[in-house]
């Protein structure tokens, strides 16, 4: 089993039309065996701007505590918040940086910038970035949320539509993984206002 797997994780963000949505399961494991249910992935960076790591789930809360301090340092400097373009290759160059010991963490980054305008983005360990337009997931259920993201997505949703869809895709992959599930936590993401809801799944 790779390390990557070892705690199980979905992470899923996706586009709509001036707005995204960024989902995970809330399982956390030691492979087979439950550990938690209410386990969190995604996290806040500013009001329009969040991540989601899936992976190892101790490199996972390492990591964000060091992004949290970069931005600190950023926003003490530049007296604003970062770009979502410019948080991606902070992201990016942390990882980089750490190839030869690196964070077992799948980041996606999700956030909106000029214009309210929405940015995703996932990368690998080291830190390559795949930029999208539509959707991005990672995480031991990505082949499922590929098929069922591919297959439900359509532009310029509307937010509700939008968690409607993001929901139903992270719902039916993570039935076909075992090693993620047990719910999920949806974040809708809007120039005006930001929607967490918790979403019931199976409990097996």
């Amino acid at each position: 089993m790779s390390i990557f797997e070892y705690n199980g994780s979905a992470v899923v963000a996706m586009v709509g039309k001036n707005c995204f949505a960024i989902a995970s399961d809330r399982r956390l494991g030691v492979q087979l065996q439950t550990i938690a249910t209410d386990f969190q992935r995604v996290f806040k960076v500013h009001d329009k701007l969040y991540v989601g790591l899936s992976g190892l789930a101790t490199d996972a809360q390492t990591l964000y505590q060091r992004l949290v301090f970069r931005h600190k340092l950023y926003q003490l400097r530049e007296e604003r918040d970062m770009k979502p373009e410019t948080f991606a290759s902070l992201v990016s160059a942390l990882l980089y940086e750490k190839r030869f010991g690196p964070y077992f963490c799948q980041p996606i980054i999700a956030g909106l910038g000029d214009n309210n305008e929405p940015f995703i983005c996932t990368m690998d360990c080291i830190g390559a970035k795949e930029l999208a337009k539509d959707f991005v997931v990672s995480g031991t259920a990505s082949e499922s949320l590929y098929g069922a993201c591919e297959s439900m997505y359509k532009p310029n949703m509307e937010p509700e539509e939008l968690f409607e869809t993001v929901s139903q895709a992270l719902m039916a992959s993570v039935d076909r993984d075992c090693l993620s599930g047990w719910g999920g936590y949806v974040l809708i993401v809007t120039p005006t206002e930001v929607q967490e809801r918790v979403v019931k799944g199976r409990m097996d």
